[in-house]
């Protein structure tokens, strides 16, 4: 018997395999937005793609990264103090790559049916 993930485990997976590349397009976008080089254009561009990594979250599942994507879209078009924005931004990206490295420790790790057989006996190696 093989350990290979279910379908929507595997999906899982590849969507928390491209999260850290778009964390890292999405930092850079926060930071240009902090120094002002990044208008309003590159903000709306920001919160649609936030926006489509919530839909996909909730589609597979991932709850806490779906929240946490929404929080940050919402944010993302909030009018108010540049400076405070900035910050909340960061501080939700940081949460949001936290969530994704727990949920993917928590998708890599072997859940006990894996290992036994139907009736609880070891499976053959």
């Amino acid at each position: 018997m093989s350990a290979s993930p279910t379908g929507r485990a595997a999906a899982q997976l590849a969507f928390l395999q491209a999260l850290p590349t778009k964390l890292h397009r999405w930092k850079v976008a926060v930071e240009e937005l902090g120094a002002q080089r990044l208008d309003e254009s590159g903000v709306r561009q920001l919160a649609r793609q936030l926006d489509e990594t919530k839909a996909q979250a909730q589609q597979l599942g991932l709850t806490a990264l779906a929240e946490t994507a929404g929080y940050l879209g919402v944010l993302a078009r909030r009018n108010g103090g540049l400076q405070s924005k900035v910050r909340g931004l960061r501080e939700l990206l940081g949460s949001l790559a936290t969530n994704a490295e727990g949920v993917a420790r928590a998708l890599a790790r072997p859940t006990p049916g894996d290992a036994a057989g139907a009736d609880g006996t070891p499976a053959a190696a």
